[in-house]
């Protein structure tokens, strides 16, 4: 067996991260260890083209090797792939992360430059802005070398020869069959004509406010290319219908608003990028929506930016630095800057705001600020009242009653944050995550919630006593959840947990908060959860009906809306089903981020320890101890287990709703059993891989002599789980051929397609071969 690569256990901090760059001084490469290389491929250059079919024109792929473009379809059908890939054009503009994530340890940044056609100073940009892509890739650049064109020997045929066969008894026709294109699913959002006037938002005249994410915006700079539409009408109408009445977009201030005189590098294209804001505030207008900036500002910039700002330098990590917003003219430039935007385009709707978070923005983002000379005699809630204080005077100088959220994110380390509270200007509303701190115990692990949880139903004692706080200064509340989906499972549009929803909607009713900001960058498609949220999130009317009476009321109307008279009884079922068994989520914060949930079996398996540890949404790797949390390995699959056999018992109620369900809501209820069934297959899958490297590592690694018996039940249960992959694997290639939805989430693109699960099946049967009985 060939060595995967060489065993590494590295930590890779921002700062290190950050500070170690490739040759040309832009591209970083933290401890750039040595790429893994996948066994079930002949060599790297099969493993290319396989990764790149039908998201790269083979042409391009052919450049790429230095070779002819019919030398890399040949090899491509000699592998089984159809000779004609249908590459969707958005792969480059919407997709692009999936590229990167594929060819991470395939290309060094010179090919993979190429690949993207892009310039080291955008795949800078976007490593380093686009929801910190850096950090879900590892801090790291695996060592590639360059990758060139060599014909096949009669080794690697043979080897083609038998993936081809192993294809063809596995998937027959279905790879050549009938697909959704990837991004297919942009065609139903565009095309609809705009509405002459707004819509009619359930609940009365001025709803609360319900505050979402475009399901398929592109993160990083959005409003650069208004071919990129975020928001095109057609989503709009939808999420209007919804009782959706506002929206959100990500922005960088130095891009939008020229810096002035005294950060006169800013504010380049910033009249491209309000012209194209500025006509999507008032396309959203007539739909009854009103947009959001999402500001995380001030942003870090490189120190050769301070060369010329001494004064501003804040703290540093690495080659990057705070702008300090102890130092009042970087207070000023903040205020400045988005008066002017607001003046510019004063319909926007506002601006929600995060000072502290994976970014480094002030300097007590990162809870360094008394390494800094101007900060260090401060406290933490000066700091961030201050940045905020600065950002709502620009906003409110220019758009009075535009509204100024601001997000307790990270302040204090997520802990109490009255003294921040309490300095906040009373014209602004206070943010907190329903859920955060409350205590779990699942699978007999005592927990508290840290981050995103649908499976935990709020609000919790941090967001309770924040929301309290802000009321008795006199500001106004949002609540922060996800009703679509979480990081939990983020590969499918929503969960069909349908009476946590309800629940959750109920009780933040009930607490009187002021709106609901119903998703992050996941979660965003309009769902019938959103209904939901619509229907109960009403006051006065939900809090004065009993909360079981109101909750069922509304579950019932909208199983109805859907399945019909016959099929709404069945659906009901199947969503307790699923929501009983969503509550046996082994939840953590690690868990969230770093557990192979997201890629359920596109998630491939080594049949040595890789080394590499797992990265935040991005890749897992076989890093079981980072996935698992504060679970016991064991107790971490039996709650996989538990949840995916209580999801299970759903199925077939929901398969029984979607036949009884009206013949015009066929397609969207199909939808529903399709994401159903998926989530299904990633929790088992999830046990399946905790099992497999279990089963793994007591054989290869055993800390003793193993006994003849002991061996055969290790190689048995490698086997076993090897076998269910692979049928996990065909039945969501399956899936995910119908739902061009099923593995994009708009941060992270395309987690997986197609074509991975049928390498997942490649990668299993290698592995077969190689733990023999």
């Amino acid at each position: 067996m060939r060595i995967i690569v060489a065993a590494c256990a590295f930590v890779v901090s921002m700062s290190v991260a950050l500070g170690v760059h490739a040759a040309d001084g832009l591209l970083p490469l933290g401890a750039n260890p040595p790429a893994l290389v996948a066994d079930h491929f002949p060599d790297r250059v099969h493993e290319f083209v396989w990764r790149n079919w039908g998201l790269v024109e083979p042409a391009e792929m052919a450049t790429l090797l230095g070779t002819r473009e019919e030398n890399v379809r040949d090899l491509a059908v000699a592998m089984g792939l159809p000779r004609l890939p249908r590459v969707p054009p958005e792969m480059r503009t919407r997709g692009y992360i999936t590229l990167i994530r594929r060819n991470w340890h395939l290309l060094p940044y010179k090919q993979l430059l190429a690949l993207l056609r892009m310039s080291p100073e955008r795949l800078a940009f976007t490593l380093r802005e686009e929801d910190v892509l850096w950090n879900k890739l590892g801090f790291l650049k695996p060592r590639c070398e360059s990758l060139g064109w060599h014909a096949p020997n009669e080794t690697a045929r043979r080897r083609e020869a038998e993936i081809r066969w192993i294809i063809r008894q596995d998937f027959g026709d279905a790879m050549s069959g009938p697909a959704e294109p990837r991004f297919d699913f942009l065609r139903q959002f565009s095309g609809a004509p705009t509405l002459a006037e707004p819509v009619a938002q359930k609940g009365g005249d001025k709803p609360p406010l319900r505050l979402v994410y475009s399901y398929f915006a592109v993160f990083g700079d959005p409003l650069r290319d208004a071919s990129l539409d975020p928001y095109p009408d057609g989503l709009l109408r939808q999420l209007s219908a919804l009782g959706v009445n506002g929206v959100w977009l990500h922005a960088i201030l130095r891009d939008l608003a020229p810096g002035g005189r005294a950060f006169p590098e800013f504010g380049v294209g910033h009249e491209r990028r309000l012209a194209n804001l500025r006509a999507l505030v008032a396309r959203a207008k007539r739909h009854g929506i009103d947009v959001y900036l999402y500001m995380n500002e001030p942003r870090m910039m490189p120190l050769s930016f301070f060369e010329r700002h001494r004064e501003a330098q804040g703290v540093r990590e690495g080659d990057y630095a705070a702008m300090c917003t102890s130092d009042p003219v970087v207070r000023r430039w903040m205020s400045d800057a988005l008066a002017y935007v607001f003046r510019e385009v004063p319909e926007l709707g506002g601006v929600f705001t995060i000072t502290a978070s994976e970014n480094l923005t002030s300097c007590a983002s990162h809870y360094r600020w008394r390494d800094c000379p101007r900060c260090k005699n401060r406290t933490e809630a000066e700091i961030d009242a201050e940045a905020n204080a600065a950002m709502e005077e620009g906003v409110h100088r220019s758009s009075p009653k535009a509204k100024v959220i601001v997000w307790d994110w990270g302040w204090h380390q997520h802990g109490d944050a009255a003294d921040v509270i309490a300095r906040l200007p009373k014209s602004t509303w206070l943010m907190s995550v329903s859920e955060w701190a409350m205590p779990l115990r699942r699978g007999g692990v005592p927990t508290s919630v840290g981050e995103y949880a649908m499976s935990a139903v709020g609000p919790g004692p941090r967001a309770s006593r924040h929301w309290t706080l802000a009321k008795d200064a006199g500001l106004k509340t949002v609540a922060k959840v996800q009703l679509d989906n979480s990081w939990e499972l983020s590969s499918v549009p929503y969960l069909p947990v349908m009476d946590l929803v309800a629940r959750h909607c109920h009780n933040l009713a009930s607490a009187g908060v002021d709106g609901m900001m119903m998703s992050w960058t996941l979660g965003g498609y309009p769902s019938p959860n959103f209904d939901l949220a619509a229907q109960l999130f009403r006051r006065p009317a939900a809090p004065t009906r009993p909360r079981e009476k109101a909750i069922d009321e509304a579950l019932d109307a909208v199983a109805l809306d859907r399945y019909g008279t016959a099929g709404a009884p069945l659906a009901r079922k199947a969503w307790t089903a699923f929501s009983t068994a969503f509550e046996q989520y082994p939840f953590d914060c690690g868990v969230v981020y770093q557990c192979p949930a997201q890629l359920g079996p596109a998630n491939p398996l080594y049949a040595r320890k890789t080394g590499y540890r797992a990265t935040m949404t991005g890749i897992p790797y076989d890093d079981l101890n980072a996935w698992r949390g504060p679970y016991p390995a064991d107790v971490f699959a039996a709650q996989f287990e538990k949840m995916a056999d209580g999801w299970q018992q759903g199925i077939p109620l929901l398969e029984a709703a979607v036949l009884a369900a009206p013949s015009n809501r066929q397609a969207d209820v199909r939808a529903e059993l399709r994401y159903a069934e998926a989530a299904l297959i990633h929790f088992r899958s999830v046990a399946n891989q905790v099992r497999f490297i279990l089963a793994r590592d007591a054989l290869v690694s055993p800390p003793k002599p193993l006994s003849i018996e002991a061996r055969k039940h290790l190689v048995s249960e490698i086997r076993r789980r090897l076998e269910s992959e692979i049928a996990l694997s065909r039945r969501l290639f399956r899936l995910a051929q119908a739902d061009s939805r099923i593995g994009f989430e708009p941060s992270n693109h395309y987690y997986y397609v197609p074509l991975d699960l049928v390498e997942k099946v490649l990668n299993c049967r290698w592995l077969l071969d190689e733990f023999k009985e």
